[in-house]
């Protein structure tokens, strides 16, 4: 199984490139044969803010750069925008990413 840990600049983007790769099939709202899963994780929180008992902002939240998606599936897919983070916010059940390389989303993914 392939687990891949997708950056993009935005949402849009993102949803271009997996459409033109075939991962996902936008008019029937499915994934590909061979694709298990894909994820939309989208801005990635590098600080989290801080709030007042009774919800109120009192600092925003501050987001890494770019746009987060997973995928998993059987076959090798060749994707640019491949990332590899140290810690990740979202990790399929079994299944651990490659850690050997540190990306620009730094400690999060």
């Amino acid at each position: 199984m392939n687990i891949y840990k997708l950056k993009y600049t935005d949402k849009e983007t993102a949803i271009a490139d997996l459409l033109a790769k075939g991962v996902y099939i936008e008019t029937e709202d499915i994934y590909d044969q061979g694709v298990q899963a894909i994820v939309e994780i989208g801005k990635v929180i590098q600080t989290e803010g801080t709030y007042d008992e009774e919800g109120n902002v009192i600092t925003e939240p501050i987001y890494y750069d770019g746009y987060a998606y997973d995928v998993m599936s059987e076959q090798d897919i060749f994707f640019e925008s491949e990332i590899f983070p140290v810690d990740c916010v979202h990790n399929f059940a079994g299944y651990e990413p490659i850690k050997e390389i540190k990306d620009d989303f730094n400690t999060t993914g």
